[in-house]
């Protein structure tokens, strides 16, 4: 079974998977998550961004080949008349940079997209190269799945929430909003 936050399309994802699977072949996918209401003022501006965090655990996944916070990659063909997320009384007027300014979140919703490569471990006969370094083929053999990026969603979202939690924590602590009674340590004895 499949999930789709478009459910109408989950029957056409359905069929091009089969056909990816009769072929032997695979494909990649972009996945996006979002956390709602995420603090304002989690991250740093330098050395623990936020952005840079998230960033990093994405990468971690497997097949993870590419990351994008908010517009991510699209930035490149706006101006930055268009790009710059303006404040106002009563909120950001866009959110381009998906939820982190700065490295630190901005208490938008944060957008994290993440690009799948296809799998490798296809059933189709692949060039490689032996222990002597001649040239043969390959041929990977069982069951694969033709897209991992389905299994990646909820690894994604799981990413993310350790991410924000995390930061979170951090921010408790170093605000001093966290009422700790150090243990009370007996005198040092003197004979």
């Amino acid at each position: 079974p499949f999930f789709a936050a478009n459910a109408s399309i989950i029957t056409k994802l359905e069929e091009y998977m089969d056909q990816l699977r009769k072929a032997g072949d695979s494909c990649g996918a972009k996945i996006e998550v979002m956390a709602r209401q995420v603090p304002i003022g989690l991250g740093e501006p330098l050395f623990d961004k936020l952005d840079a965090d998230i960033a990093h655990v994405m990468m971690g996944i497997n097949a993870v080949k590419g990351v994008e916070i908010g517009k991510g990659f699209g930035v490149v063909a706006q101006k930055g008349s268009a790009h710059g997320d303006e404040m106002h009384p009563d909120g950001f007027a866009t959110n381009n940079a998906g939820g982190v300014l700065g490295g630190i979140s901005t208490g938008q919703d944060i957008r994290v997209a993440i690009a799948i490569k296809p799998t490798s471990s296809i059933m189709s006969p692949k060039q490689t190269i032996d222990l002597h370094g001649k040239s043969t083929t390959i041929q990977t053999k069982g069951r694969h799945d033709p897209c991992v990026g389905i299994r990646a969603a909820p690894i994604a979202e799981a990413m993310l929430a350790l991410v924000l939690m995390d930061h979170a924590l951090r921010h408790r602590a170093q605000c001093g909003d966290v009422s700790v009674q150090p243990p009370a340590i007996p005198a040092a004895r003197t004979s």
